[in-house]
């Protein structure tokens, strides 16, 4: 039997649901999912296995117009996703019209890999409006299969699974066959830090945070860690710990109840804030941060 193994890319705007279909198909939650927008700033490899193949998925940030370093940082992860695809997954939502960088939209239309559209969220939709959406994306990207799926109803993600494993080169595997991501622990306990954060505070407060696991202490029964939340001013600090610290608590509370989840351990974890001035623009700090990687 052969054995079919390579990178398969997803890219596509904010919000598109592009964390939620990895997820899916991965079948464990790797990358953040709220509501808001630049959720996913790194790019985050899941890593799907079978008897006869290795699906190497890859969730990259939403594509936006950069307005400072870090957002240079989390376009350079996009583009990195064009040059070792073997499948590039370009997901759209019901409703939208266009990508937010023509550049990227002109690499997607002349791509020389396969490239499935995921018209994602047609629970939102109707039949009409779904023919419609099909059509215009049909027009816009000729080069491209398209799929009408709703990743947070699970529904035609299996039909997609299918086709990206008939697309895959022959190839050994790349990683050994019970590796699940390419991501150390102390990256998923930073990004489910900053998940809770999202989704607790409001406005700038999100964006301007980094978190840093400075302690991961692994024994038989329970996990000790120590984090910190780092912010760009000391008002923001101020917000992050909340009066008497209980918005701290309670991002704590609910991030050592996802952690003792993911790694199937009693979680002890221990949170604090500090000012990193600027750090979002300072390329050294960013590089810190596994940003600015080349």
């Amino acid at each position: 039997m052969e054995h079919k193994a390579g990178f398969v890319n997803i890219i596509g705007n904010p919000n598109v649901g592009k964390s939620t279909l990895m997820n899916a198909l991965v079948g464990e939650r790797l990358s953040i999912i709220t509501s808001k927008a630049q959720t996913t700033r790194h790019r985050i490899l899941g890593i799907v296995n079978g008897d006869d193949f290795q699906m190497i998925l890859s969730d990259t940030p939403g594509i936006i117009k950069p307005a400072y370093e870090l957002q240079n940082s989390m376009m350079s992860f996009v583009k990195n996703a064009f040059e070792d695809a073997d499948v590039l997954i370009y997901m759209v939502e019901i409703g939208e019209k266009e990508l937010k960088d023509e550049a990227f939209f002109n690499k997607i239309v002349h791509s020389k890999i396969p490239v499935l559209l995921l018209l994602n969220k047609i629970d939102k939709s109707n039949q009409e409006q779904l023919e419609e959406q099909v059509a215009m994306w049909a027009e816009k990207v000729p080069n491209a299969e398209i799929f009408a799926i709703s990743a947070l109803e699970n529904f035609n993600v299996q039909g997609v699974f299918d086709r990206v494993i008939e697309l895959l080169p022959v190839s050994p595997p790349f990683y050994p066959k019970d590796t699940l991501t390419d991501k150390p622990e102390r990256f998923f306990v930073n990004e489910t830090i900053r998940e809770k954060i999202l989704l607790n505070y409001d406005k700038e407060i999100p964006y301007a945070v980094e978190i840093d696991t400075e302690e991961f202490k692994e024994d038989e029964t329970i996990i000790r860690i120590r984090a910190v939340i780092m912010v760009e001013r000391e008002t923001q600090k101020g917000i992050i710990i909340g009066h008497k610290g209980a918005a701290l608590k309670r991002v704590g509370t609910q991030a050592r109840e996802d952690l003792e989840k993911f790694f199937g351990k009693k979680i002890f974890l221990e949170t604090y804030v500090k000012v990193n001035k600027d750090w979002r623009s300072n390329a050294n700090q960013l590089r810190r941060f596994g940003y600015n990687q080349k």
